[in-house]
């Protein structure tokens, strides 16, 4: 049962890891909230849908809903759609300095936009179905629980840490120069997402 609970959590951390845009945009919040508490939000509802993902995809519930080619068209369009917006949005932010934090979004704001960029994400609702959900397959009754406890408690402590990275960032960077600079970084690699999903739906 061990070998099953590593496995679990190597996996996770493999996918999780990759800078994207909904690990990017929990430490933008981790950096612009007054608190680690008031960034709460956003680390719970980004944890509960990939939490929600690795369930669908363990149960394997989500491999007949992407099955439907227009179902994954109109998922991946969604995608890139809000990338770009979000993308526009992170790269015209302007962070406040330390002891100004009156742009930190609010707590629905936080949570609908952490909801909307983790299950508007066909890159990782794919891998988390095509690497997660086919690991699932070998494990069945008390392993397979365990596997997808693993995974899910993975996901938790990192936007956790996230959220915590970027506060203790926040109070480094006082003047707010060095979050602009990574806001740009993270404009571009969601830029770059939104590329690469588009490329995806018109191959051609």
């Amino acid at each position: 049962m061990f070998n099953v609970l590593m496995h679990g959590i190597v996996l996770a951390f493999g996918l999780i890891l990759p800078l994207g845009a909904q690990n990017v945009f929990v430490f933008q919040q981790g950096a612009s909230q007054r608190s680690f508490w008031r960034a709460l939000p956003v680390v719970i509802t980004a944890a509960v849908c990939d939490t929600l993902l690795i369930i669908l995809a363990v149960t394997g519930i989500s491999v007949l809903v992407l099955a439907n080619d227009w179902f994954k068209v109109v998922l991946m369009s969604s995608g890139v759609i809000f990338l770009v917006y979000m993308g526009w949005m992170t790269w015209k932010s302007r962070p406040a300095k330390i002891e100004d934090k009156a742009e930190a979004f609010s707590f629905k704001r936080q949570m609908v936009f952490a909801a909307t960029i983790s299950l508007l994400n066909p890159h990782a609702i794919i891998d988390t179905i095509g690497v997660i959900g086919t690991s699932s397959l070998q494990y069945s009754g008390t392993a397979k629980i365990v596997f997808s406890i693993s995974c899910i408690t993975v996901s938790w402590v990192w936007f956790a840490s996230l959220a915590v990275a970027g506060r203790m960032l926040s109070r480094i960077d006082s003047s707010g120069k060095l979050m602009t600079f990574l806001n740009k970084i993270s404009a571009l690699i969601m830029w770059g997402i939104a590329i690469y999903l588009a490329k995806a739906i018109f191959p051609n």
